[in-house]
């Protein structure tokens, strides 16, 4: 039986937050589907570039997008190791405490 261990909790909180937000749990969506443009993304979402802008970053903070920059444009993808975190995150949180953490309280 497998042991599992305890999250990283500030990476956790950190990806967390990057995705408690509507408009980049829509970005991160679109991008699912394969890289796009900024402008493709800003038509999509009906956002202005300044708002999309600040949600990009805020998910290329947390290691969730890349970009590369083609010309004078950006180009976004997501980055599917983070999503498989996110995942594996979501699902340790979610699953019962192990025998060793039930124990570890003070009485």
């Amino acid at each position: 039986m497998a042991t599992r261990t305890a999250p990283d909790l500030t990476r956790a909180a950190a990806l967390f937050h990057a995705l408690s937000d509507r408009t980049r749990l829509s970005i991160v969506q679109r991008l699912r589907g394969g890289e796009r443009c900024v402008c493709e993304l800003t038509d999509a979402l009906d956002a202005a570039q300044s708002r999309l802008s600040f949600h990009l970053k805020v998910l290329k903070d947390a290691g969730l997008v890349t970009d590369r920059r083609e010309g004078r444009w950006m180009y976004y993808t997501v980055n599917p190791d983070a999503l498989a975190e996110v995942a594996e995150l979501a699902d340790v949180l979610a699953s019962p405490p192990s025998a060793a953490e039930r124990r570890s309280g003070c009485c």
